[in-house]
């Protein structure tokens, strides 16, 4: 597992983008709070690192990992967001749901980022224990939220970069 021996969310603050004008959404599920908080306070936590300002992030509430999508959606319809950073955990249990859950969530986050021709990150565990989870999301292997929050702030300034050529 490439994740066994490193804690993922170390990072040189000089090799990250200015974040300081940007606009960001944050979806988070509230299935698996414990988990789902943990990465939105990670998320939240590098945005505010990164000099981006309280008043430009916006955090919307979904009841699960399912409605990440729709939630991305809108807060791209409706507000003036660069991009979304989508934060969830499905944790596998007895049945199919959670290959079902985790096929949709996927290609519905894929499919919003291309439809709006904006960044939407995802950031959905995927974890078979609990414990990966938490190991995950502020444990031994670091906070994949701020593994979002930072790609989410490369992906606009490559876009921002490019659309200036």
């Amino acid at each position: 597992m490439a994740t066994a021996i490193k804690n993922l969310s170390h990072y040189d603050i000089n090799s990250i983008p200015n974040a300081e004008n940007m606009k960001f959404g944050i979806v988070v599920s509230e299935w698996n709070e414990n988990i789902t908080n943990g990465l939105l306070e990670g998320a939240l936590t590098a945005l505010k690192e990164n000099k981006v300002k309280e008043e430009n992030i916006l955090v919307q509430y979904v009841p699960g990992a399912f409605e990440l999508p729709l939630g991305a959606q809108h807060l791209l319809e409706f507000t003036d967001v660069d991009g979304v950073i989508c934060l969830g955990s499905v944790i596998q249990g007895e049945t199919k749901h959670f290959d079902f859950v985790c096929q949709g969530t996927t290609q519905g986050i894929m499919d919003v980022g291309l439809k709006y021709n904006k960044t939407v990150i995802f950031g959905l565990l995927t974890d078979n224990t609990m414990q990966q989870a938490i190991d995950r999301s502020g444990g031994k292997h670091g906070n994949k939220g701020v593994d979002c929050a930072l790609a989410c702030i490369k992906m606009i300034d490559a876009k921002n970069q490019l659309s200036k050529k």
